[in-house]
């Protein structure tokens, strides 16, 4: 059974198994999304398994 695909949009305040809180700052469909953290940004790419939406 195929995992639900994971939908980010701007301004979402998620959480990263490494890097910790941060915020969507935007949104490339379904293929990545680059979060703010603490003063740096990190585009992180689907599948999204390190990042969960709080």
């Amino acid at each position: 059974m195929a995992k639900p695909v994971k939908v980010f949009a701007v301004d979402d305040r998620v959480t990263h198994d490494v890097c910790g809180l941060g915020r969507v700052v935007s949104v490339e469909e379904e293929i990545a999304v680059s979060v703010a953290f603490n003063g740096r940004t990190l585009r992180v790419t689907a599948p999204y398994d390190q990042l969960h939406k709080l």
